[in-house]
């Protein structure tokens, strides 16, 4: 019963973290490229606006999970993790970046990070 309460806490907080991270991802780089010509301030105020969405799923998800008993780290290291396979993409399909290995090392050392954290849990 326990594993089941767990995966009924672990997936919809992953799912709402990956969309959360979608909108944080474009409020915090998507100017760099669609408002580039544009001044600072609105480009801080398109990024809020967008970043309303990333918190109106953020806080659930966190909620879900820490309710549901992840711990705070194992929150973050699933945070970090869903960032950077949410940052990659969007680097190279949104942002036109070469693909560089040091992503791949990187996320590897976020699967270390990963083991270390949930393997107390």
């Amino acid at each position: 019963m326990d594993l089941l309460f767990k995966a009924f806490t672990f997936w919809p907080t992953t799912l709402l973290l990956i969309c959360s991270n979608v909108f944080m991802t474009f409020a915090w780089y998507g100017h760099l490229k669609t408002l580039n010509k544009k001044t600072w301030i609105v480009a801080a105020l398109v990024s809020w606006g967008i970043a309303l969405f990333e918190y109106l799923l953020q806080v659930p998800a966190n909620r879900i999970g820490y309710q549901g008993g992840m711990k705070l780290g194992q929150l973050k290291i699933l945070q970090e993790i869903i960032t950077l396979s949410v940052f990659l993409p969007f680097s190279m399909y949104y942002m036109n970046q070469p693909f560089k290995w040091d992503y791949v090392w990187a996320g590897l050392c976020m699967v270390g990070a990963a083991y270390f954290i949930f393997r107390s849990a």
